[in-house]
């Protein structure tokens, strides 16, 4: 067996366990500064859209002996300005150049392909010249905004009704922490933002969300019957879920990634810019983002809401209970402080000992104190039914015992003397002496 085989088992059975509920106060700073460092990115440096959201002109020709620089200056000095994109596409036969510049004037547009055609000694017909509106990619922009809300509102009603409210608000938390983060990266590095890159966006929300409902099946099974049996907090059944799911979400991220990586590797490095790379980059940062919130941030949020609910904040004492030895313990841990504070100078030992404790005399004395006290003569029945129990109770010593002599006598409450069958016969009230 492999050795990520070998932990997958381990970890599925519960003999490993890695405390991701438990740390759920790191997943979240490293999130938050993650989220903080994005939108600080996207509010100071935006977005770089492409010439299909801002529109523009597009010039697009092919010369293997020209240079950015060259290509740069021609259309700058042509009027396209001085915010001209230059861009090599392709490579060996099929590469070209793709200049992108601001919403130009016809006249402009023309001096600049004349430029570039007299410059690099083209033939009248090799540069190829489109002009992109605005109108276009603020289309794009509001149907894929109407497309997000309504898969986040069908998404929360599906989870809504297969699982329950809990886990639909803690997926969509971890589906906009993944576009938050990924629109930030985008801001951050300077990647440009094509109808591609919006396409790719749309895409990784279902990766995302696929992972996360695979690992929430698994938790509803493991805390199915949780309250009957309160073998586990709700946190410590999750746990276990993401656990017992750890290994299978590696390797779905892994074996999604590998693709990606290399449509990434291909697009950058043989094609240069285009839809192809746009599309590849969104999706590798999407799926490590998913990945990531699926294991740290779903469950965890999910968890969160769940200890909230009284039931389970009942189980969770009930559990803690039970691990510290259950209310035996409990009781055994208060009377052996109980014992240590009775122990103690001037505790309530010391205070029982200065005063003597009460004997039969006393309560005899009570017993007939203001009672008419009857002496019956002994009669040798009397004498022959006393006889065999005239002996001393067990509350009161004999005298000249150990036990009358010793300071220590047992303390406690007092035994009441056997009553014989003549004691029985007497009336109430009446006691006889010796």
């Amino acid at each position: 067996m492999s050795v990520l085989g070998n932990i997958g088992g381990r970890l599925y059975r519960g003999e490993v366990s890695v405390e991701f509920v438990r740390r759920q106060k790191l997943w979240y700073t490293i999130s938050a500064v993650i989220l903080l460092i994005s939108i600080a990115a996207l509010v100071f440096r935006g977005l770089n859209y492409s010439v299909e959201f801002k529109g523009g002109s597009v010039f697009q020709f092919k010369d293997n002996a020209a240079t950015t620089t060259e290509v740069t200056n021609v259309v700058t000095g042509a009027g396209g300005g001085s915010d001209a994109i230059v861009q090599k596409v392709g490579t060996g036969d099929k590469q070209s150049w793709r200049v992108q510049t601001a919403k130009v004037p016809f006249s402009t547009q023309t001096k600049i392909e004349d430029a570039l055609t007299s410059h690099f000694n083209l033939k009248s017909d090799a540069v190829s010249v489109s002009f992109i509106g605005p109108s276009w990619g603020a289309q794009i922009s509001a149907k894929a905004l109407q497309a997000l809300i309504a898969f986040l509102i069908v998404i929360v009603i599906y989870l809504s009704i297969a699982f329950e409210w809990r886990m639909a608000s803690a997926a969509i938390i971890a589906l906009l922490h993944d576009i938050v983060i990924t629109i930030g990266v985008y801001a951050l590095t300077g990647f440009e933002v094509s109808p591609a890159t919006i396409i790719g966006l749309l895409t990784i929300l279902g990766y995302s969300l696929y992972d996360t409902v695979v690992v929430f099946d698994k938790v509803r099974e493991n805390t199915a019957g949780l309250l009957g049996t309160g073998r586990s907090t709700y946190s410590q059944a999750a746990n276990l879920a993401l656990n017992q799911t750890l290994v299978r979400s590696i390797n779905t991220s892994l074996i999604a990634l590998l693709p990606v990586s290399a449509i990434l590797v291909v697009g950058v490095a043989l094609l240069g810019a285009g839809e192809l790379k746009d599309l590849a980059l969104v999706l590798f940062i999407g799926m490590l983002s998913g990945t990531y919130s699926s294991i740290c941030i779903a469950t965890p949020v999910l968890c969160d809401l769940k200890e909230r609910d009284p039931q389970y904040k009942a189980l969770a004492k009930r559990v803690a209970l039970r691990e510290a030895g259950g209310r035996a313990a409990q009781r055994r841990a208060k009377a052996a402080a109980s014992k240590a504070r009775t122990a103690e100078p001037g505790g309530p030992a010391a205070a029982a000992a200065a005063g003597p404790a009460p004997d039969e005399a006393d309560l005899d004395d009570e017993t007939t104190a203001g009672e008419a006290v009857v002496r019956e003569p002994d009669t040798d029945e009397d004498h022959d039914q006393d006889q065999p129990d005239d002996r001393v109770p067990a509350a009161r010593p004999a005298a000249g015992s150990p036990a009358a002599r010793g300071p220590a006598a047992r303390s406690g409450p007092r035994q009441q003397p056997r009553r014989t069958s003549a004691a029985k016969r007497r009336p109430a009230g009446k006691k006889k002496r010796r």
